[in-house]
């Protein structure tokens, strides 16, 4: 919806989205938390489980339901606004500068949810949709920060979207984003 009210304006468009993705994710954490943990990110299951706040056998089912979940949701999306639901995006990225920006969106989230989750749990939704709605803006990559998404993405021709030769920077990039902030996350809270 916010490419076709933009009439081709790239900030309207990526103002739409941003704000779209937070509200939507703030509600999906605030009704989700309390059933799954809200686990709808790839990394943040994989670091749960390195930290061993998610059992191991969990992440593997959580990374799949992910996928599967993201994929339903590209394909959702089309049919209501009657797109072709198979699509491969055109929407190349491949600068490292934008690899790099994925990796701080993803160290910033996941240095988000474990701050919030040690110290002020309530307010995870609002602090992980504030930190995710202002990402789209400070990072070159515009914060996709999960593999899931990024692969779902890979499958619509949309504004949104991002050519398969672009994943797997992105995916490294997130991987190892959310590996860096798992770290210094450990490294300040034992001085907490």
């Amino acid at each position: 919806m916010g490419e076709r009210l933009s009439q081709g304006n790239a900030a309207v468009a990526l103002l739409a989205n941003s704000i779209a993705t937070g509200a939507g994710l703030y509600v999906l954490i605030l009704i989700f938390g309390p059933v799954s943990g809200a686990h709808f990110n790839p990394v943040v299951s994989i670091v749960s489980a390195w930290g061993g706040q998610l059992k191991t056998r969990h992440c593997g089912v959580y990374v799949l339901a992910q996928g599967c979940g993201a994929f339903a949701g590209v394909a959702t999306a089309h049919a209501m606004f009657s797109l072709p639901i198979l699509q491969v995006s055109k929407h190349v990225r491949p600068t490292l500068g934008e690899g790099f920006g994925e990796v701080i969106a993803t160290f910033g989230l996941v240095l988000v949810i474990a701050l919030t989750s040690r110290f002020r749990a309530e307010i995870i939704p609002i602090a992980v949709a504030a930190f995710i709605t202002s990402a789209y803006w400070f990072t070159s990559s515009t914060s996709f920060a999960n593999p899931a998404v990024t692969l779902a993405r890979a499958m619509t021709d949309t504004f949104a979207g991002i050519s398969p030769e672009s994943v797997p920077l992105f995916i490294a990039g997130q991987l190892l984003g959310g590996a860096a902030a798992t770290v210094f996350a450990r490294w300040i809270l034992a001085e907490a």
